[in-house]
């Protein structure tokens, strides 16, 4: 079975409990028609001890079904190898004489519940091979091979192929439903974020941007940043489910990087991403490279390699700078700094990718950005 099944809450819980029902339901007809037909019974004594273990193993598979950790094969093989061999005792109870002519079995209609009980579990597959094997049973006990015979083994595999669909839906819908739930509360969580951004940083950006205005010199450089900042800001939590539209040549999002101190470099054709993948690696490329300015010397030389391959993107930033020690990423993200962890680590595995770091004080620093590209449709 797999988790969506197990789950509390699962839509597979109210077939469980129709099983029970239907279980101890079958039971009391089972024991109306013993009552009925036992004077007709080869061995009529063997027949109250064999009732008595319906009886409990109903009891039991009540409560053990009700636990969906214990809904496992070892379970339902057992349930399927019991109600065999409480059908297979008709034949010494009953008698085959009186099975041939028409007598019921000692289970009836009981036998069916853990046909239904391995479709629920296990699924279609699951299900028909119940199905099959009891039905063989039921047809060998009562030693006739006629179409009144047959019947009841052919309704039983329709039942588990139907209980095994229904099955299957359900599977589906739960999975939905969780997906549903999940992409609720991660609305909420970016709505929640969106005002709190709103109440402090734009607020802040927009102040510098105002005090800003019209100065010279650093100051002034300072104000049109922040109003940049306040501007990408705005339309990120503004619009934060923003679809990504046609593909885009991701060289043509990194050339712009490209300095006195920084090289861009990749293959001579165009690099085809989806416009969202596109520029979640370029606002990547964007914060490693902003490292480079803020930790090393302004001099210091940096240089973007972009490997297009059939199955994958690869980038690299490398910079000739002082290095990262493994501590100091550990420290800033412990400060909340999150340029590495967060702009650059959950961008690309946002995409599904993978970044390595490779930092030495000699060599410097190289960060390969690895993304998968998206397969097509259909």
């Amino acid at each position: 079975m797999t988790d969506v099944a197990t789950a509390p809450g699962s839509l597979q819980t109210p077939l469980w409990r129709a099983i029970a029902v239907y279980r101890i339901a079958a039971l009391i007809y089972a024991a109306a028609l013993i009552v009925t037909n036992i004077s007709f019974y080869l061995r009529p004594m063997f027949a109250w001890p064999v009732l008595a273990v319906m009886a409990a193993w109903t009891v039991f598979t009540t409560y053990a079904y009700a636990d969906a950790a214990r809904r496992r094969p070892p379970l339902l093989i057992a349930d399927l190898v019991l109600t065999m061999a409480v059908m297979a005792s008709s034949v010494l109870i009953v008698g085959r004489e009186a099975l041939t002519l028409g007598k019921p079995t000692i289970a009836v209609a009981w036998h069916v519940a853990p046909v239904i009980a391995c479709a629920v579990g296990g699924g279609r597959r699951a299900g028909i091979a119940a199905a099959l094997a009891m039905g063989a049973v039921d047809i060998v006990v009562r030693a006739h091979y006629d179409q009144a015979a047959t019947t009841g083994a052919v309704l039983m595999l329709l039942a588990a192929i139907a209980v095994g669909y229904l099955v299957r839906i359900a599977e589906v819908s739960q999975a939905r439903l969780q997906r549903a739930i999940e992409l609720e509360a991660a609305t909420r969580e970016r709505e929640r974020l969106a005002r709190d951004i709103h109440d402090s940083v734009l607020q802040v950006l927009a102040l510098v941007k105002r005090r800003g205005a019209g100065l010279d010199g650093e100051a002034g450089e300072l104000a049109r940043l922040a109003g940049e900042q306040e501007v990408a800001l705005r339309a990120l939590v503004t619009n934060p489910s923003r679809q990504p539209d046609s593909t885009v040549d991701l060289l043509s999002l990194l050339m712009p990087f490209e300095s006195t101190t920084v090289s861009v470099a990749g293959p001579a054709s165009a690099v085809q991403l989806p416009g969202g993948t596109a520029r979640e690696i370029a606002a990547a490329v964007s914060a490693a490279l902003d490292n480079v300015t803020r930790h090393c010397d302004p001099q210091t030389r940096a240089f973007v390699l972009v490997e297009d391959e059939p199955a994958e993107v690869t980038v690299s930033v490398r910079d000739e700078g002082c290095g990262i020690t493994p501590s100091r990423l550990a420290e800033a993200e412990a400060q909340g700094r999150l340029g590495i962890a967060q702009s650059i680590k959950g961008r690309i595995a946002a995409l599904g990718g993978k970044v390595t770091i490779a930092s030495s004080s000699s060599s410097g620093t190289e960060i390969e950005m690895v993304v998968p590209r998206p397969r097509p449709m259909g």
